[in-house]
């Protein structure tokens, strides 16, 4: 098939999708977002798109804002078909939107309409779903309101973090995508509209979300791990240092009867430190102290000979 295609996108999660469609189409032009600080040295880092599109030769701008006149003016040159954009990072315009003759589709990592938003993944998780999936769907000048063209589901597992649930879901949208264009460009697709009154919303988190309020159930902050695992992680203070916590598990307050559960209580169990809860305990499976590397819990209490004599203290401020 003879399309001209403009991709957007900027994260991990976008590179299968430009893959396959570099493999099978004719990819004009790739936006993504501008080269950032990374890593502890804080060095300029282009995103991993870049990197591909330097690999397979595409012709790559990286633009602030699709809005400025030298941005529209390539994207005008290109031509484009259809635009595909995943994980792009920018609000696309009318003027952008209206460009293409076949209009500018999005893989959206949720079963919309829910979870709409910039962190599909992450809300699934942490509110508990049991599967989630990738949406194909038109684009219009809504967040993620735009009708649906194809959807595929996958349960969502008990060990799943964002970090490898969004693996597994790029790898679905790639594929879907392939599956999908064929029939969307030649009218064999009818698009349908979401129904916007079952919409629930995934706002993108900030550092601060990553806190652990012990007062809530250890459940809850089990899942709260895994959904802000890699970013932007789960932490709590003890003895006035942060602490990271990159894997967790509740446990059953009825598994050890000799020790009331209450919230920020840090005792030693079956060589492994817990923190109680609203209700039951968090158990730490995977930590990292400040300024150290990360280490297994058992290793930590090596060198926390008072864990188990401490209650947990909200900080204030």
């Amino acid at each position: 098939m003879n399309l001209r295609i403009v991709f957007m996108g900027s994260p991990n999660f976008a590179v299968p999708t430009l893959t396959a469609l570099a493999r099978f189409y004719q990819v004009v032009g790739v936006v993504t977002q501008p080269d950032k600080p990374a890593g502890r040295g804080r060095a300029i880092t282009p995103p991993p798109v870049k990197s591909l599109s330097n690999t397979l030769n595409l012709h790559v701008i990286q633009p602030r804002r699709l809005s400025e006149q030298s941005a529209m003016a390539q994207i005008i040159s290109w031509q484009p078909d259809v635009i595909i954009v995943t994980a792009f990072g920018q609000i696309l315009r009318p003027e952008v939107l209206n460009l293409p003759s076949h209009g500018c589709i999005n893989i959206h990592a949720s079963l919309l309409p829910r979870w709409r938003g910039a962190a599909p993944i992450q809300a699934a998780i942490m509110h508990g779903d049991l599967e989630t999936g990738i949406s194909i769907m038109q684009m219009d000048p809504g967040v993620d309101t735009g009708p649906v063209l194809s959807q595929r589901s996958i349960p969502i597992l008990a060990n799943d973090t964002t970090s490898s649930l969004g693996e597994s879901l790029s790898r679905i949208g790639a594929e879907l995508l392939l599956d999908t264009l064929p029939d969307y460009v030649n009218g064999k697709i009818q698009p349908v509209s979401q129904d916007g009154s079952q919409a629930t919303y995934a706002p993108m988190f900030k550092k601060e979300d990553g806190y652990l309020d012990f007062f809530l159930p250890a459940a809850d902050l089990a899942r709260r791990v895994r959904a802000l695992n890699p970013w932007p992680g789960a932490y709590f203070y003890w003895r006035e240092q942060i602490i990271k916590v990159h894997q967790a598990r509740s446990l059953p307050s009825e598994e050890i009867p000799t020790i009331q559960s209450s919230p920020g209580r840090t005792i030693t169990y079956d060589h492994l430190p817990l923190i109680g809860t609203s209700r039951d305990w968090l158990v730490l499976e995977q930590i990292q102290p400040a300024g150290k590397k990360t280490i297994p819990g058992k290793a930590f209490l090596a060198g926390a000979k008072d864990w188990g004599s401490t209650i947990y203290g909200k900080p204030i401020g």
